[in-house]
């Protein structure tokens, strides 16, 4: 089935998205600098660019920015005055990422920083709200970057999480992956927030069989 996913994804792309040489560049600088091939597909950043829109987002914050490709798709849909917080572990990937800013011409709507998500988070106090959140980093943290996202969003916030199926996973009760503990402990949190309006979304193609979170803070 992987090879039949992989063509509907081409067929979406040649009939909906088209060639886009700043993204294209974006995921070759990527490879050269051996990051790891990770990031959403061009459907999917075509879905986050789509959902920031409709939420009419002005102030994004990102968790786990990788080489940026999912970012540089969320900083086009916003509007003018709009600004996008996006948050790296790893310097290295940081650098790659500007590059590929300065390429996509996105630079002046982004800020990078660069350093444990968590601890980012924790000195965002005061900060202006923001009314969309993608989380795409580590998986155990997901709980916390949540909370998080809801402590610094407000009512109306929306937030995405990736790779909340993992190939089923999910299911796997006494799985001893981190990943899995933690995308579990996810689905348990959002069942019993009040603040939450949440619901899944599996999702097949060429990322494999994966889903997305989609929630909304009330």
């Amino acid at each position: 089935m992987g090879e039949r996913w992989q063509a509907v994804d081409d067929y979406i792309d040649a009939r909906l998205l088209g060639d886009d040489d700043a993204l294209a560049t974006t995921l070759v600088n990527n490879a050269e600098q051996r990051l790891p091939p990770i990031d959403v597909s061009a459907a999917q950043g075509k879905m986050l660019f789509l959902l920031a829109q409709m939420a009419g987002a002005r102030r994004i914050l990102e968790i786990g920015t990788l080489g940026g490709y999912s970012t540089i798709w969320l900083a086009r849909a916003l509007p003018d005055g709009g600004s996008l917080v996006t948050l790296e572990l790893e310097a290295h990937h940081a650098k790659v990422a500007r590059e590929n800013f300065d390429r996509a011409d996105v630079s002046d709507k982004i800020e990078i920083r660069v350093g444990p998500a968590a601890d980012s988070l924790a000195a965002m106090d005061g900060e202006a709200s923001f009314d969309f959140v993608f989380i795409d980093a580590d998986k155990q943290s997901n709980v916390l970057y949540v909370e998080e996202a809801i402590r610094l969003g407000g009512p109306g916030t929306t937030i995405i999480v990736d790779n909340v199926v993992r190939e089923g996973g999910v299911l796997e009760a006494n799985s001893d992956d981190e990943r899995i503990v933690g995308t579990r402990a996810l689905f348990d949190m959002l069942s019993a927030n009040p603040r939450l309006d949440a619901t899944a979304i599996q999702t097949v193609g060429a990322k494999g069989w994966d889903g997305f979170v989609l929630a909304r803070v009330r």
